[in-house]
């Protein structure tokens, strides 16, 4: 098992990653938390292939575990579904001590997390990742948030979690196209911080697809080390957290105008594209590496156009970017395999052109 320590501002936890950590989950609990009683929040599928037995392991400590149980699917990471969680914590009394544990993907992890963090101004995280993408990415840094009349987590609070736990052998019960999913957000990861993790993905792309244990672990320990260092430098997304962004202004709004219909990995593949694209233009980027980064986007089972969408619909999705700041787009652009931007240039007209020729 590796531990990974994430310090940003005045908080400190651990992201324990390796095949088995699920199992480690109740005595580290035990040894940690001053009362017996937690919530888990997680979907039914979730439940039945690893929420049962966390939940009798727990029983088993001598914890008390209330389940909160939250349908499968985007539409439901809505403040209309936290209110449901708010009112069935409250029916089961639940205090600001008591622990909420995260049993999920990156919805459940974003609604949960925004849960904890709004119910009684703040209650106790613990993130338990079952997806890549969420291992990789969500599950670290505090971000939580809801979708709001089809923006994509317009409404969110910063609150870090107490620890993170990323079993990796959970993710073979996971579709090969979950799988894919999470890659996207761990070729972001390579391409603004970590051109080994590129050579990585470039040469073992099949083993990770096929889950080889070691280069799974591999690969999701590096990916996780660059969001927690980022993070680490900056919780509040002031600065240089901002380049976690690439792929994620067209990206969001892909998945915006499509309702959703798109997963976010495909949403955010296809940015990180446009992003180089436009780089390309502007002179920042070569030719070559825009060609490294389709060819490991398309090995890794993503697509790289975009699906039928309106030009027009996406552009007006990307205005209501949360990175606009006095009016001005911030687009984060790759300079390099393991480098990137932050660029107020970009206009809409460079996007369009860019979308255009993706299309």
């Amino acid at each position: 098992m590796h531990v990974l320590k994430v310090s940003p501002g005045s908080s400190n936890y651990n992201v324990y990653i390796g095949p088995g950590v699920l199992g480690e989950i109740p005595v580290r609990l035990k040894r940690s938390i001053a009362g017996k009683r937690l919530f888990v929040v997680t979907n039914p599928a979730i439940f039945e292939l690893h929420g049962f037995n966390l939940k009798e392991e727990l029983q088993r400590e001598g914890f008390e575990v209330g389940i909160l149980m939250v349908p499968e699917g985007e539409e439901f990471k809505s403040l209309e579904t936290a209110g449901r969680l708010y009112t069935e914590l409250a029916s089961q009394n639940a205090e600001r001590s008591t622990p909420i544990l995260a049993l999920g993907g990156g919805v459940i992890g974003d609604l949960a997390g925004f849960v904890a963090a709004t119910y009684m101004r703040g209650m106790p995280l613990i993130q338990i990742p079952t997806t890549l993408l969420a291992q990789v990415d969500s599950s670290i840094g505090g971000k939580t948030a809801v979708n709001h009349d089809q923006l994509k987590n317009q409404i969110g609070a910063f609150h870090q979690p107490s620890a993170v736990f990323s079993d990796t052998f959970v993710l073979k019960t996971l579709p090969p196209g979950q799988i894919s999913n999470g890659l996207a957000e761990v070729i972001k990861s390579a391409i603004i911080s970590d051109p080994q993790l590129f050579s990585l993905l470039e040469h073992r792309m099949g083993n990770m697809l096929a889950l080889e244990q070691k280069t799974m672990d591999a690969v999701i320990i590096r990916a996780a080390g660059v969001k927690a260092r980022i993070v680490n430098n900056d919780e509040r997304d002031k600065r240089r957290r901002n380049i976690l962004n690439l792929g994620h202004t067209t990206g969001h709004a892909l998945e915006t105008v499509t309702r959703y219909k798109i997963n976010h990995g495909t949403a955010v593949a296809i940015g990180m594209i446009i992003a180089a694209r436009i780089s390309l233009k502007m002179g920042l980027f070569s030719q070559r590496d825009l060609g490294r980064i389709t060819s490991v986007i398309t090995a890794a089972g993503l697509p790289t156009s975009i699906p039928d969408a309106s030009v027009a619909d996406i552009l007006a999705a990307v205005r209501h970017d949360k990175k606009i700041s006095a009016g001005r787009l911030k687009f984060i652009l790759p300079v390099g395999i393991g480098k990137v931007i932050i660029s107020d240039r970009v206009s809409l007209e460079m996007v369009a052109q860019a979308l255009e020729e993706q299309a």
